[in-house]
C-alpha cells in the first residue's frame, strides 16, 4: 500500500513539474522505490541541481553521482538552462511563491499562523475526496505552498553569514532551541508524558506493568497519526502499535540528571541563540541592525521546515482509518485473515469485488519480510546492477571514519548502535549510531549525547533535529553501524566530521559545514 501511495502521489509531482502524469521516472524492485536520474545526469543543468541538493541532504550520494559524470553513458545531452527556468518561473507563478516569501520577510509572525492553518484545510479537502484522490490533490501542493516560508528563514541565516564574520558553530547555535517546529513540539510532549507517568503513582505503576495509562491514551489522540518511517503509507502508526513511545518513555524515566532534562537543554539552547545573535550583532557594527532583523526572521520562520512532511503525515493518518474500515470489512468476509492484511493490497485489489485475498497477502508477506532481513541497500544502483559506490571506494581502510559534520561540538562517550528506534535502549549520554532517522526516531535525540549517521547531509533531518538539541553530530559516515560497535568509547568531532576511538585514530582535514 505504501508504493500504490507513492504512485499516486508520483503523478500528481509529474503532471506538475513536468507535464506528464505517466512518467515513469522511478522503478520498483526488492520492495524498493528507486529514482531514475539518467536523464538529469545528462543536463547540465540537472547535473548541478541534484547533486547540490543532495550535497547537504544526503552527501554520499552525491559524492556518487558526481563520479559518474564521466561516464560516456551520461554523456551531456542539455546544455541550455532556459527549459528548466521556465519550469521554474511556471511553478513560482502557479503556486505564488514571490508573494508568500515577501509575506514571510515582511510579517513572519502572519505567515507562521498562515502556515498552521493548513492541517485544517488539509483534512477537510481530503474528507470529500477518495483515498487516491486525497493523495493527488493533498500532498504535493503542501511543498510549494510551505517551503518559500521556511527557506526565507534560511535565506536570512546564510546572508549574515555574508555581512559578518562567522566562526565555525556560530551560525548553527543560532538554530538551537527554534521555536514553531512541530518534531520539537512532538518531542516535548512525549518528554511531559513521561514526567506525568513518574509524579503520578497509579499511572507509573499502570506504565511498569504494561497497562496503558490515560496519559499515553492522550498523547496518542494528538500524536498516534506518527510513527518511524512514517512516510510509508503501509506501516503502522503509533496508534496502532505505541512500543516505541513506550520504549522512549522509558528511556526519559532513567534520566535523573536535572541539568540535562530535555526540556531544559531546550531552554539553554533557546537562551544561547539568542546570545549569539546579540554578539553576531554588536561584532556587525554599523549593520548589526541588519543581523538582528535577519537571524530573528530565521528564529521565527527555520522551524517550519518540519511542517509540510508533518502536514503529509498527518493525512495519511487519516487515509490509514478509511484504509483499515475496508480491511476489517474484507476480514469479516474472510476475504482476509486479519484488517491490517489490506496493506499488503494496492488501490484496486482492494476494491475488488470478490475473490479471496488471502494467498496472495501471503506471498507478499514472505517477500517482505526477506526484503527486510537485507542487509545492504544500495543508494546508487546501474541499471547492469553495478553499484558505484563499491567501485569507487572499495573496502574502507582501518581508522576511516569520516563524514559530513552536521552539529558542532565534540564529545567522548559509549556508542549505541541502533537499527530500529522501536524498544531501543539507550542510556543518557550514550552516543546513538544509525543508519539514518526520521522524526519518529527524535525522542531518542533528547537523553543522546551525539549522534553519528550513515545517511545523510548537513540539512538533512538529523542534522537539523540534532542542531536545534545542540549534540554533536555527524552524518554519511559510510559503514557506521557495521564498524562502530555497541559498548565502544567514540569521540564524534561534529566541526570537522570525524569519529575516532582511541584504538584507531584518524586525522582529517575540516569540512566546513554551509549553514
Amino acid at each position: 500500500m505504501g508504493r500504490a501511495a507513492f504512485r499516486e502521489i508520483a503523478k500528481s509531482a509529474f503532471e506538475i513539474v513536468i507535464d506528464d502524469p505517466q512518467s515513469q521516472s522511478y522503478v520498483e524492485s526488492g520492495e524498493r522505490i528507486f529514482f531514475d536520474v539518467t536523464k538529469v545526469l545528462r543536463s547540465k543543468v540537472g547535473r548541478e541541481f541534484v547533486t547540490r541538493l543532495l550535497g547537504v541532504m544526503e552527501a554520499r550520494s552525491s559524492e556518487v553521482l558526481r563520479g559518474l559524470f564521466d561516464d560516456p553513458r551520461f554523456a551531456i545531452r542539455n546544455s541550455s538552462p532556459a527549459p528548466a527556468l521556465k519550469r521554474v518561473f511556471r511553478l513560482a507563478r502557479r503556486f505564488h511563491v514571490p508573494v508568500t516569501a515577501v509575506k514571510a520577510l515582511v510579517n513572519p509572525e502572519k505567515a507562521v499562523r498562515t502556515a498552521l492553518r493548513m492541517e485544517r484545510d488539509v483534512l477537510e479537502k481530503s474528507a470529500g475526496l477518495s483515498i487516491e484522490q486525497a493523495l493527488r490533490q493533498c500532498t504535493v501542493p503542501v511543498l510549494p505552498r510551505l517551503a518559500p516560508t521556511a527557506l526565507i528563514g534560511f535565506a536570512m541565516l546564510g546572508l549574515v553569514g555574508k555581512v559578518v564574520r562567522t566562526k565555525p558553530g556560530e551560525l548553527q547555535t543560532v538554530l538551537r532551541g527554534l521555536p514553531n517546529n512541530i518534531t520539537t513540539e512532538m518531542d516535548m510532549a512525549m518528554w511531559d508524558l513521561a514526567q506525568e507517568i513518574r509524579h503520578d503513582p497509579v499511572a507509573l505503576r499502570q506504565f511498569r506493568n504494561g497497562e496503558r495509562p490515560a496519559a499515553l491514551d492522550r498523547f496518542l489522540t494528538r500524536w498516534g497519526h506518527r510513527a518511524v518511517a512514517e512516510i510509508d503509507l503501509g506501516l503502522p502508526r503509533w496508534s496502532d502499535d505505541p512500543a516505541h513511545v513506550v520504549g522512549v518513555v522509558k528511556n526519559f524515566l532513567r534520566l535523573e540528571d536535572d541539568q540535562a532534562h530535555p526540556d531544559a537543554v531546550f531552554a539553554r539552547g533557546a537562551a544561547e541563540a539568542e546570545a549569539m545573535i546579540e554578539t553576531l550583532a554588536r561584532r556587525a557594527r554599523g549593520r548589526g541592525w541588519f543581523v538582528r532583523f535577519a537571524l530573528r526572521r530565521t528564529r521565527l520562520l527555520a522551524g517550519l521546515r518540519e511542517y509540510p512532511k508533518y502536514l503529509i503525515i498527518t493525512l495519511f493518518g487519516a487515509l490509514r482509518k478509511r484504509l483499515a474500515e475496508i480491511g476489517a470489512q474484507l476480514a469479516a468476509d474472510g476475504r482476509l485473515n486479519a484488517a491490517d492484511d489490506v496493506f499488503f493490497l494496492n488501490f484496486e485489489e482492494m476494491r475488488s469485488p470478490q475473490g479471496d485475498l488471502r494467498t496472495l497477502v501471503a506471498g507478499r508477506r514472505e517477500v517482505y519480510d526477506r526484503e527486510m532481513r537485507r542487509r545492504h541497500i544500495p543508494r546508487v544502483l546501474l541499471s547492469d546492477g553495478t553499484e558505484p559506490e563499491a567501485v569507487h571506494h572499495g573496502t574502507p581502510v582501518e581508522g576511516d571514519l569520516v563524514g559530513t559534520p552536521a552539529s558542532a561540538g565534540t564529545i567522548t562517550g559509549i556508542a549505541r548502535v541502533v537499527m530500529d528506534p522501536v524498544g531501543a535502549h539507550l542510556e543518557p549520554g550514550e552516543i546513538l549510531v544509525a543508519p539514518s532517522t526520521d522524526p519518529g526516531w527524535t525522542p531518542l535525540f533528547l537523553t543522546a549525547g551525539g549522534l553519528v549517521m550513515e545517511m545523510g547531509g548537513a540539512n538533512s533531518h538529523g542534522a537539523v533535529v540534532a542542531r536545534e538539541y545542540g549534540i554533536p553530530a555527524v552524518v554519511g559516515v559510510r559503514e557506521a553501524v557495521t564498524r562502530i560497535r555497541t559498548g565502544e568509547r567514540i569521540t564524534v568531532d561534529g566541526s570537522t566530521g570525524a569519529v575516532t576511538t582511541p584504538d584507531s585514530p584518524v586525522e582529517v582535514s575540516p569540512r566546513p559545514v554551509d549553514a
